[in-house]
């Protein structure tokens, strides 16, 4: 999966060249974070709901499209796969792979 990952990267990064009236991913870079974090949220959502109803074709389709649209926010935020490839590694090692990190409660979240 990991190449298909930067095989899609490497596609978005390339449609930034793009004509936005032709690529789609050339518009949503265009459009900027707030759009492209929009997308992210909603696909989610969509994933999530199509979860919760049990509607497992629908599962694959929309989580397809949130690897697409977090790609495309890695891709505006410099962010690439091999940095989060290293972050899942470095959990793995001291977590387990199937654990998440427990929060940083001294973070101050600036959100």
């Amino acid at each position: 999966m990991a190449e298909a990952v930067d095989r899609l990267y490497a596609a978005i990064l390339d449609a930034r060249t793009r004509d936005p009236q032709t690529s789609k991913t050339a518009k949503l870079l265009r459009e900027g974070m707030t759009k492209i974090a929009k997308k992210v949220v909603e696909e989610a959502v969509e994933v999530s709901l199509d979860a919760v109803q049990g509607d497992r074709q629908r599962v694959i389709e929309e989580s397809a499209d949130l690897v697409y649209n977090v790609a495309v926010l890695w891709a505006e935020t410099g962010v690439t796969p091999t940095d989060v490839w290293n972050e899942i590694a470095r959990r793995e090692r001291t977590y387990g792979i199937a654990e998440k990190l427990p929060k940083d409660t001294s973070r101050k979240d600036d959100r």
